[in-house]
């Protein structure tokens, strides 16, 4: 029996205009939950939380009804570089996303891993271990990491669920890993057929992840063919996945209580969640 709401639908919400400001403008685009970035993901220096923003936003998740905050680890993670610079400015800037969500009172944290770029696989997982031990080292904060698929454009990591199946092996071994969040999108892009052959790609992805491990669902149509590895989203139903691979998806997040979370532009966004809402509720009996 499916219950209303035991999955909740929301959106990237913008924190342009004050990171206490969002969940005004999550409740105005109808969000039951929302995605924010906790800072700038471009890069640059990381401000610090001031209690009062805290509060304040706080204060805000309540008045406008956000029921679960997600945050999104910025843009230039990346865990198999060479540089140093690079490298550790990755391990900084995830474990400082992991506080600041912790103190917003986030629920995850979802980041990409980076390029492989000359590295092995077995090397690549090797430096994985040692990022979420550096990640991890000390931490003792209540919000928790996800890794996020990819659409496996040149080496970039985690678009085959039997990679990301092993680096879970490793990051699982952490109390603050949470696991894994699947972009529709950027998984119909490496190849798993949403729209024609869904039952073998879910087969495949609990064969080498496990249903039980993925926390949330970037739910994106895709713009660009299957097997594309081409990261481009598109509004619910307008792309190539289609509204029937996105039904298939969102009763299968209904199935398993996991929240969807759109990564499409304002304003189509708004259809968007009123579209897989409509589905959510059709489906409840």
């Amino acid at each position: 029996m499916y219950i209303i709401e035991s999955m909740n639908i929301g959106c990237h919400v913008s924190i342009a205009k004050g990171i206490d400001k969002a969940p005004k403008i999550g409740g105005e685009l109808d969000c039951e939950v929302m995605q924010i970035f906790t800072h700038s993901p471009q890069g640059g220096r990381i401000p610090e939380l001031d209690a009062e923003t805290v509060k304040n936003f706080k204060t805000a998740v309540k008045k406008h009804g956000i029921k679960a905050v997600y945050a999104h680890a910025p843009y230039y993670i990346n865990l198999a570089s060479k540089n140093n610079k690079i490298y550790y400015g990755s391990i900084s800037a995830i474990r400082k996303n992991l506080e600041r969500a912790s103190l917003l009172g986030a629920k995850y944290v979802m980041t990409h891993l980076g390029s492989l770029g000359d590295m092995t696989e077995k090397e690549m997982l090797g430096r994985m271990k040692e990022s979420f031990a550096k990640i991890f080292d000390g931490y003792n904060g209540s919000a928790k990491l996800l890794i996020e698929n990819s659409a496996g454009a040149g080496k970039i990591i985690g678009s085959d669920f039997g990679q990301i199946g092993k680096i879970l092996e490793i990051a699982q071994k952490f109390p603050a890993f949470g696991g894994i969040c699947l972009d529709t999108q950027h998984s119909f892009a490496s190849g798993y057929d949403w729209k024609n052959d869904f039952d073998a790609a879910i087969k495949e992805l609990d064969e080498n992840i496990g249903i039980k491990n993925i926390k949330l669902m970037h739910s994106n149509d895709s713009l660009t063919d299957l097997n594309s590895h081409k990261d481009r989203h598109a509004h619910i139903g307008k792309g190539k996945i289609g509204l029937e691979g996105l039904e298939k998806l969102a009763a299968f997040a209904q199935d398993n209580d996991i929240d969807m979370i759109c990564e499409t532009a304002y304003p189509g966004v708004i259809d968007d969640i009123k579209i897989l809402k409509e589905i959510r509720n059709s489906n409840a009996k």
